[in-house]
């Protein structure tokens, strides 16, 4: 589903005057403040709660739009108005735009989005169960009803939808606005903002709305609450959903109105809404106000969390919220939907809450009939029904949303899955679980009582301990940082305490847990006997700093010093110890350990090398500082440097390059190319050097330099921010060896992009096939951090064959040779040369080390004819590393 906007407000008349302003556009104006429902949760009854809400949402818009609507009301800008939320609908040009813009009262301006509904999957009809359909035996309803004789009664449930058919079969008996005499009454039990029903009557041209409400409250099996009753608002014109209308079906279901919109009442307001739709994966904020209200009055608010899976991050808005109830989906094996999505939600909080049957749903469809669908749309509406299963049978629950969502929590059956975070009892995947209905009503209906207390060890509280309590029920918790802990809603009864946390002795107590009562359980934990382990890691021999060293399983990680060096402490027993070198110069490695006293372990990292033989270690040389500043500036340009020595790359070899402002020193062609890649890539630019590729900008308070001797070349980026952020910079020394080596340094990293998270690092060839990369978007880098690419032992060293000959207009010089690089001797595939040094033909070839060659120049012709040098071949053995150079007159 898409969204979308950031926050909306409250829906009154229409502003009457007409729009002096062209051409005009619809967006919504998002107000700063927000209204205080704190003192409506005070209120002694249901009722009295949804006028309090009421009263201070409208005292609240009033009061925070007012400036606003001077504005609008004396541009003449159409707008409309929402009391149960902090904004404004306003069609206006670009200029109104702006002026709203620069309220101080005015927090954001959205665009006026729709949300579309997902399409229901098709579903398969599945065996039902003693008359039941599975979904809903699966969930323990039909013991609910049985064994309690509990269906809901008593409760009004509503749904937020494409609306209903209220004459269906299923539906009908359980309608509000049915009366004893089998007619209808529609006022304050269905509202349709979208003008699409003909009539008054309730309506569903989509059927999505009749589906979820047959899962709630249908008859003949397919509802989970077949005694509550029902009542509706269509906040979706079709399966498209404009916010008008769902922010009006909002203020709605707090306040039912008659069929003209007027005589609001509270005191009608059902007892739960279901929300089986929802916009764009993450969090925003814009219907955030309607939830608060809605849960202000009391009333349970139940959501889908989207059909956007498999992946993570995909829970969608409102699902997303901590303050709404979602659900995600699972099949009739109790695995999760594919489609189903995951959290994070809210400020990282778990999402979806719990997961319900989504998958091979049978309910209601207009006009009459039944169909199977799947979606997390089909999964809500079992636990909004749920609820009112358990106010029903525990009366003093009723409007209490924190204690009956506890109750789904810690009823809903553990579903360990944490491929998206989270623990094996309540993670991103399935939440708490999956549900439970019948344990739910349980839980509801005995005495319970609440566990609570603080962990603490040797140097104040631990956070991360595992608390598990054995008894009349089994639950486990994590203490959070502060080192407490809570169990709410637990049976009466004894239990056994169990503590756990690494680097401590299990902890055990017995505690008794009385009805309606907090019980204190604190707990000290004692430090196990422990030992050190210290080591050094190395890549190539060089010590490697910034390295990643952790004890697998454990919360036990440190990081390596400048020189390599690393110390932790650990509990005795067996480790598997893992080392992650910081970027890509090694490889990951791990070894078994036993600690029983302090021991070393040291770790030789195995080089990491591309198909030409380079790897990387980290620099022993220092940051070497440029001299002569370069006329480089601003964004996106380069210049050409001239190198004080020929040095081989990948089997050729440079004596010019050209540097970039945006980190690349590229030895094939003139490059500022500012969106990097991963390495390596064939696109343009390659046969470069990649100190640090990104979006880089060169001010008046930065430079590039340069600085050479017979053996290096220096190009140092001082000082130079990223483009747009001047506060983030960062100095990068790239030293190039005459051998073929090249060290880059960092220092003077000021903000976090200056650690690579962004950038890429590295070396590439001439066609973009091979490269080595230390790094690519990712944080690699520290103060003063250095490393060194190296071709290490070659497996090819850069010859270039330099030749003097005078030719005539059309003549071109070749060499040829023994080996393939050469052609083989065939002149058709010789090596041919370039004429820049003219009367001096030069060109370059990689070849293999330690080989003989035997090689001749030659003269193509105009007309295509050959002419070789005369004399015997020439010959080498070309070297085990470096390269090979010649300076040849033609015989």
């Amino acid at each position: 589903m898409a969204i979308i906007l950031a926050a909306v407000a409250g829906a009154g008349p229409a502003n009457a005057a007409a729009a002096r302003t062209a051409p005009a556009e619809t967006f919504w104006v998002l107000m700063r403040d927000k209204t205080d429902f704190g003192p409506a949760r005070a209120a002694p009854t249901r009722a009295a709660r949804a006028r309090a809400v009421v009263q201070a949402a409208r005292a609240g818009a009033r009061a925070h739009q007012a400036g606003l609507r001077e504005l609008l009301t004396d541009r003449g800008a159409p707008f409309e108005t929402y009391w149960i939320a902090d904004t404004v609908k306003v069609t206006g040009d670009a200029k109104l735009r702006r002026r709203i813009a620069a309220r101080p009262d005015v927090k954001a301006i959205v665009a006026d989005t729709p949300v579309v509904l997902p399409a229901p999957l098709a579903g398969t009809t599945r065996a039902g169960v003693q008359g039941n359909e599975w979904n809903i035996d699966r969930i323990g309803a039909p013991r609910v009803w049985a064994e309690r004789g509990d269906t809901g009664r008593g409760l009004v449930i509503a749904n937020v939808d494409t609306g209903v058919q209220f004459d269906h079969p299923a539906l009908a008996g359980a309608y509000r606005g049915r009366q004893p005499d089998g007619t209808y009454r529609h006022d304050y039990n269905w509202y349709d903002p979208t003008h699409t029903c003909p009539g008054d009557a309730p309506c569903d041209n989509a059927g999505h709305g009749t589906h979820t409400m047959g899962t709630m409250v249908g008859a003949d099996g397919i509802g989970v609450a077949p005694g509550a009753t029902w009542i509706a608002a269509k906040g979706c014109e079709s399966m498209s959903c404009s916010a008008s209308a769902l922010l009006a079906a909002g203020q709605w279901i707090v306040a039912p109105t008659d069929l003209s919109g007027a005589n609001p009442r509270p005191d009608l307001a059902p007892d739960i809404v279901n929300n089986s739709w929802g916009g764009a994966s993450g969090f925003d904020p814009w219907y955030s106000d309607v939830v608060r209200a809605w849960t202000a009055a009391g009333i349970f608010t139940a959501f889908a969390n989207g059909n956007s899976g498999p992946g993570c991050a995909t829970a969608t808005t409102p699902g997303s919220y901590t303050g709404v109830y979602s659900s995600g989906a699972f099949d009739v094996n109790d695995a999760i939907a594919p489609f189903s999505s995951r959290g994070t939600g809210q400020d990282g909080g778990t999402k979806p809450d719990l997961a319900a049957p989504g998958v091979d749903v049978r309910s209601s469809v207009p006009t009459g009939g039944y169909a199977s669908y799947s979606g997390t749309s089909m999964a809500s509406p079992h636990t909004a029904a749920t609820v009112a299963l358990i106010w029903a049978a525990a009366p003093a629950l009723r409007r209490d949303v924190a204690a009956t969502r506890e109750i789904l929590d810690v009823t809903a059956a553990d579903a360990a899955d944490t491929s998206c975070g989270g623990t094996a009892a309540d993670n991103n995947v399935f939440g708490e679980g999956r549900l439970d209905a019948w344990a739910a009503v349980s839980l509801a209906t005995t005495a319970t009582g609440t566990l609570a207390g603080t962990v603490t060890g040797t140097g104040g509280p631990v956070g991360g301990a595992t608390i598990t309590v054995t008894g009349p029920a089994s639950r486990t918790a994590t203490s959070s940082a502060d080192g407490g802990y809570r169990f709410g809603r637990l049976p009466a009864g004894s239990y056994e305490l169990r503590v756990t946390a690494f680097g401590y002795d299990t902890h055990r107590a017995g505690v008794t847990v009385a009805a309606d009562a907090t019980v204190s359980a604190d707990v000290p934990l004692t430090a196990s006997a422990a030992g050190i382990v210290s080591g050094t890691v190395r890549i190539g021999g060089v010590p490697a700093p910034g390295a990643s060293v952790a004890l697998a399983g454990t919360p036990v990680a440190v990081t390596t010093d400048a020189g390599g060096v690393f110390r932790l402490a650990a509990p005795h027993g067996d480790y598997q110890l893992t080392v992650a070198p910081l970027g890509g110069c090694a490889a990951a490695a791990s070894r078994s350990i036993t600690v029983s006293g302090d021991l070393t372990a040291d770790f030789a990292l195995a080089s990491t090398r591309d198909a030409w033989g380079y790897g990387c270690t980290p620099a022993e040389e220092p940051y070497r500082a440029g001299v002569t500043r370069l006329d480089l500036s601003g964004d996106d340009g380069a210049a050409e440097v001239t190198l004080p020595f020929a040095m081989p790359f990948y089997g050729t070899v440079h004596d010019h390059a050209w540097v970039s402002t945006n980190g690349v020193i590229g030895f094939a062609q003139e490059t500022y190319a500012y969106g990097n890649t991963a390495l390596p890539d064939a696109a343009i630019p390659n046969d470069a050097l990649y100190p640090f590729w990104d979006d880089l900008y060169v001010d008046d308070a930065a430079g590039v330099y340069t600085a050479a001797d017979a053996d290096t070349f220096v190009v140092e980026w001082r000082g130079v921010r990223f483009f747009g952020d001047e506060t983030q910079r960062l100095s990068i020394s790239a030293i190039l060896h005459r051998d073929g080596r090249v060290t880059y340094r960092y220092r003077d990293l000021h903000g976090e992009r200056t650690g690579g998270n962004s950038a890429t690092i590295g070396i590439e060839n001439a066609d973009g096939t091979v490269g080595l990369a230390y790094s690519y978007a990712q944080s690699s880098l520290a103060e003063g951090l250095g490393l060194t690419f190296h071709p290490g032992t070659p497996n090819r060293i850069a010859a270039v064959f330099n030749v003097h000959r005078e030719t005539v207009w059309g003549q071109q010089v070749y060499v040829a040779g023994n080996v393939a690089e050469l052609g083989g001797w065939d002149p058709a595939k010789a090596l041919p040369l370039t004429a820049d040094g003219y009367p001096t033909w030069s060109g370059s070839a990689s070849l293999p080390p330690d080989t003989a060659v035997e090689f001749k120049y030659l003269i193509r012709n105009p007309d295509g004819s050959v002419e070789w040098e005369t004399g015997p071949n020439r010959t080498t053995t070309t070297p085990h590393t470096g390269q090979y150079v010649t300076h040849d007159d033609f015989r």
